[in-house]
């Protein structure tokens, strides 16, 4: 009787591992069973390899092409270093370095986030029940200065200096903040009375209101105008 190794083959056969199939390897993923035809969690062909079950690797592996994460990446010890990623839902439990490239996040719960680099959002939400913030635009123009009177002229001319500035991308119920960083150097009326005022005015188009509630007036010297307008929902 022929042997395996010093086994008796007709004794020893389940221990062999073979494929499914009758004509050997293709590339088609074939199941790897025993002898006794007892499938395995590995699959593999003359293209690739598969495993059904668990896969573990105890040394350094080395992922030379594109790597895709079903559902879930779990680092439980050490630093997760990773370039390009798109990851579905993701643990990390003590830390996430992106190397290089872009990595886009699916669901993120922490206690502590902090990015040194530049981080991309597409809607932020703060607490269980706060509004989602869904666009930020943020737009400069220079402002050529101008004199404006104070309120006890206004029935002989202007106590405001108004005008527009591009704001691509804001629409109509967009929230305005910003500044004129020239109001500080003001003459005649004081900086503290100037009011500033910004709002959408159209779809792209931001207008700004500088008011005189003093009773002097004032010379706004030139400078640049500032204003982000930000858009809440619920």
């Amino acid at each position: 009787m022929p042997t395996l190794g010093t086994q008796n083959i007709s004794t020893s056969y389940p221990q062999l591992l073979k494929t499914f199939g009758t004509g050997g390897l293709d590339g088609t993923l074939q199941v790897v069973t025993d002898g006794d035809n007892t499938s395995s969690a590995l699959s593999v062909s003359t293209s690739g390899v598969a495993s059904t079950g668990t896969f573990e690797v105890v040394g350094t592996s080395l992922l030379t092409g594109a790597v895709t994460f079903g559902t879930s990446f779990t680092a439980s010890t050490g630093t997760a270093t990773i370039g390009a990623a798109v990851i579905g839902a993701t643990i990390f439990t003590t830390g996430f370095t992106s190397s290089t490239g872009t990595n886009t996040l699916g669901t993120i719960a922490s206690t502590t986030f902090t990015s040194t680099g530049l981080a991309t959002v597409g809607t932020l939400k703060v607490g269980a029940s706060g509004p989602s913030l869904t666009a930020v635009t943020f737009a400069t123009a220079a402002y050529a200065g101008a004199t404006i009177l104070d309120i006890d002229h206004v029935t002989t001319g202007s106590n405001v200096s108004t005008g527009t500035l591009a704001a691509s991308g804001v629409v109509l119920g967009d929230m305005v903040i910003g500044n004129i960083n020239s109001i500080g150097s003001t003459t005649g009326a004081t900086p503290a009375g100037l009011l500033q005022d910004f709002r959408v005015e159209s779809a792209g188009v931001l207008r700004f209101t500088i008011f005189n509630s003093t009773q002097t007036t004032g010379t706004v010297p030139a400078g640049t105008i500032f204003a982000t307008a930000l858009r809440f929902t619920v």
